[in-house]
């Protein structure tokens, strides 16, 4: 169930379509990152970033990189044109304040309503909760993306979190290599199935009760 490059990629690209023109969007750590290489031809997003951007671009390529620029996980990356600079108070009330349309963020654990834990790994020493949190709780929409197990083969989708919340009900959407969740007032909703999956591999790797419907999207 190892998570390879190419998982991390559709993974990355199926997050995008889920992108509209005037958005304002940030991305975490991890796979979402991966979303500013996939936006669709046609849309146009803000990428914001914690530590004070306001419209970063694409991953630059090898050998391009500028040391003065990186993402709030230290990553480097480009801006776009018409981009602007703040300290990181001004880029957190933005957040603050629910000027955030979609944060897509990484997650240890997603419960069925929507909890999310993605700030500590049990035993390993983190650099602290960072801007998930507040990220979490303000956003318009939240999205999740993660691999649907853990590396001991474990559900990554919970009936309840084991790990410390970030902040509970607050994820709308998850995608993982092997299917695309939908949380809603009733449950966990299957919306669409990544191939090569089954409905009933979905189901046996995830710990949570799922609502399967009578249609649902596989995408090849």
């Amino acid at each position: 169930m190892g998570m390879g490059e190419d998982n991390r990629d559709r993974i990355a690209k199926r997050a995008a379509q889920e992108l509209r023109s005037g958005m304002v969007v940030n991305l975490g750590i991890g796979i979402p990152t991966k979303v500013a290489d996939y936006v669709p031809e046609g849309i146009h997003v803000v990428f914001h970033a914690e530590n004070g951007i306001l419209g970063a671009g694409p991953s630059p390529a090898a050998g391009e990189e500028d040391a003065f620029l990186c993402n709030a996980g230290g990553f480097p990356i480009t801006i776009v044109d018409g981009a602007s600079y703040c300290d990181s108070s001004v880029a957190f009330a933005m957040i603050r304040r629910g000027r955030i349309d979609v944060t897509i963020l990484g997650a240890l654990e997603v419960g069925e309503r929507g909890d999310l834990a993605n700030w500590i790994v049990p035993g390993k020493r983190v650099a602290g909760i960072g801007g998930a949190m507040e990220l979490a709780q303000k956003a318009k929409k939240v999205i999740v993306l993660m691999n649907h197990v853990n590396r001991q083969g474990e559900s990554k989708i919970k009936k309840q979190c084991d790990l410390p919340l970030t902040a509970r009900e607050c994820v709308d959407l998850i995608i993982t290599e092997m299917a695309v969740l939908e949380v809603t007032e009733q449950g966990l909703l299957l919306k669409e199935i990544m191939s090569p999956y089954t409905v009933e591999e979905v189901v046996r790797h995830t710990e949570a009760s799922l609502i399967v419907p009578e249609h649902i999207t596989y995408i090849p």
